[in-house]
């Protein structure tokens, strides 16, 4: 493997179609597409400047990096990424991608981040102003992680999450196969249109959450006061630790917690209609 070392590359395409290549301290200025069409590369201690360094790459480690704001789009139609110990401070990072590993990595500006990407693993990662993160994603396995940003994981498949903080209006919008383990959920409108979302030992937060699901499974979940109005239409199976703010007309299944405020029941209601509510005593 050839190792370039202290060197600074600017302009269009400087290291275009290289192959077997280590970078050392070694800085991209403003430019495109600096490591366009390549393989088996490997950045260590590295600084992105310029738009687009790494599209259409396979086999690629990343460590101890900086992405810029104007490294934007820094990382597309590419696979098998292994980055670590890095800061992203570019938007839309990750499109197209598959086998993505993450670790110990912050991205403070996520906007429209990780988009139909396929096979990623993310873990001790913090994510900020990440709305549409996670689009069309596809396989993902999260651990240790922290998220700021809305509309996230819509339309995803087959998604684990363990020991998460996320802050995100409309999460899990149209998400199919998601199990969501010991994490914190804040925002309106959680899990709509879901199939199949399951979450374990949860705190959930927001407004007129788990509406319009299918398949869904809370297990020892806690729900905060203003989280009112769940479970329009969804076919759920819950067991809820503590007090429920207000449950309207779900459709199926059945619905245990310690207490509820509110049952709202009316002529709006959905066949078939039949799900038991049981107050734990």
């Amino acid at each position: 493997m050839k190792t370039i070392s202290n060197e600074e590359f600017g302009g269009e395409r400087p290291l275009f179609a290289s192959h077997d290549l280590r970078l050392e301290n070694v800085t991209i200025h403003a430019g495109e597409s600096a490591l366009k069409e390549c393989s088996n590369i490997e950045a260590i201690n590295c600084r992105f400047e310029g738009k687009y360094p790494f599209w259409h790459v396979d086999k690629f480690f990343i460590k101890d990096c900086l992405f810029t704001e104007g490294a934007r789009a820094a990382l597309w139609y590419s696979r098998n990424l292994v980055m670590k110990d890095t800061l992203v401070e570019a938007p839309k990072m990750f499109r197209e991608m598959e086998n993505l590993d993450i670790e110990n990595v912050k991205i403070p500006n996520a906007l429209e981040t990780l988009w139909h990407c396929k096979g990623v693993k993310l873990k001790k990662v913090e994510i900020d102003k990440a709305d549409y993160l996670f689009m069309h994603t596809d396989d993902i396995e999260i651990e240790d992680y922290k998220q700021q940003g809305n509309y996230s994981f819509q339309y995803s498949h087959n998604v684990t999450i363990r020991n998460a903080e996320i802050y995100s209006k409309d999460a899990f919008w149209g998400t199919e196969n998601v199990t969501v383990y010991d994490s914190i959920i804040i925002g309106e409108y959680l899990g709509w249109h879901s199939k199949n979302l399951r979450l374990v030992n949860c705190r959930i937060g927001g407004t007129q959450a788990l509406c319009y699901a299918k398949g869904l499974v809370l297990e020892n979940c806690t729900l905060d006061a203003d989280a009112d109005l769940c479970f329009e239409y969804s076919d759920v199976n819950a067991d809820i630790k503590g007090h429920v703010t207000s449950i309207k007309n779900p459709s199926s299944g059945k619905i245990i917690a310690d207490s509820v405020g509110e049952i709202i029941i009316d002529e709006n209601i959905k066949q078939p209609a039949n799900c038991e509510i049981i107050i734990r005593k």
